[in-house]
């Protein structure tokens, strides 16, 4: 099942690849810089739709849908979708951006992969069985880790919560700027999925987030725990993927060291 989703999510992306006149596709959801695009859309159910016959037993969640069941979540198989990770990079041809899946079986994430047609790679990870990412121009699976850096000699990822700018702004750049003074320096991509692929496979040491939703890091967070990190909310609270919230992820070392700083 799990190579089924991996090929419907490799022919997802060909429309990523396709795009053009990008902003004339471009509409604006409710919420500050909440761009959604036709290609998301399309995306999102082509992914529907083709993993629809393979699972008809599964719910969907995404962040496209107008109908999101994360009230099943603790009682059936659902799917986490974010079809685009990265929207506004998409929208301005930057090429970071992704499709996230994610499988929750009951409660307990099952599968997460994270899919940048740009680069070629594909991160995935099933639990109890390691992380991996796949070039997809070769099919090659290589497995993948956290970093072993001290906080001190890391990079530390970061997302800006935009759609929430006027309530978190001031938090989220206070907590930059004391990362920024006790890393080797910061970095701002613009997906949070792909920027927890960052940490597990060691080029990120440290993410943190104040607000994501559960289709931005479903799949991210599998991934991240089976390279052998750790992924709690900012208070190191257990991650819940029926409601938003914030995230702290990186290797053991790193996360101890933000979570003791008392910085978020």
């Amino acid at each position: 099942m799990y190579e089924f989703i991996l090929s419907v999510m490799e022919e997802a992306a060909r429309l990523m690849l396709s795009a053009h006149d990008i902003d004339a596709a471009v509409t604006v959801k409710p919420g500050d810089a909440n761009f959604v695009t036709a290609y998301d859309v399309a995306v999102e159910d082509y992914l529907y739709r083709e993993l629809g016959k393979r699972l008809p037993e599964a719910v969907f969640i995404g962040e496209e849908s107008s109908e999101n069941h994360t009230e099943l979540l603790a009682s059936s198989l659902a799917l986490i979708i974010d079809p685009i990770d990265g929207t506004t990079n998409f929208i301005h041809n930057y090429r970071y951006s992704a499709i996230s899946v994610g499988v929750c079986d009951h409660g307990r994430m099952a599968f997460g992969a994270v899919y940048n047609p740009y680069d070629c790679r594909l991160f995935h990870a099933e639990a109890g069985q390691g992380a991996y990412v796949r070039d997809t121009r070769t099919g090659r699976d290589l497995p993948i880790h956290v970093s072993a850096r001290a906080l001190h000699d890391s990079l530390a990822g970061f997302g800006t919560s935009p759609y929430y700018r006027e309530e978190l702004a001031e938090p989220t750049f206070r907590a930059v700027s004391s990362l920024f003074r006790m890393t080797r320096d910061v970095r701002r991509c613009g997906s949070a999925a792909l920027d927890l692929c960052m940490v597990a496979c060691g080029t990120l040491d440290v993410f943190i987030e104040y607000r994501l939703s559960p289709w931005d890091v479903a799949a991210g967070t599998l991934i991240v725990s089976e390279a052998g990190g750790l992924v709690t909310r900012m208070d190191g609270s257990p991650v819940t993927f029926d409601a938003p919230g914030s995230i702290l992820a990186g290797s053991p070392l790193s996360h101890r060291e933000v979570l003791d700083s008392g910085i978020l």
